[in-house]
């Protein structure tokens, strides 16, 4: 059997992805929380995020994400106020 061109990009970036999958960090998550945050988004970036990061990952990064936000915005408040 021939292996189209397109058909072997598309295994040896399956390949990468199983790679990736097994080792995500902290700052992948962090950017992929960040910017779901701020609702910018590369398409690229969008699908890897997809294909690598597990739904546990994100839920927890949204929610520490939040718990940050919400910190922030008090700290910022308690400062402007006193």
């Amino acid at each position: 059997m021939v292996q189209v061109p397109s058909q072997n990009k598309d295994i040896k970036v399956l390949d990468k992805i199983t790679e990736e999958k097994a080792s995500v960090s902290v700052w992948q998550i962090a950017k992929a929380v960040m910017s779901a945050f701020m609702g910018i988004r590369k398409k690229s970036d969008l699908e890897n995020d997809a294909a690598t990061l597990k739904p546990v990952h994100v839920i927890i990064g949204g929610l520490v994400g939040a718990l940050l936000f919400v910190i922030g915005v008090l700290i910022l408040v308690k400062l402007v106020i006193s």
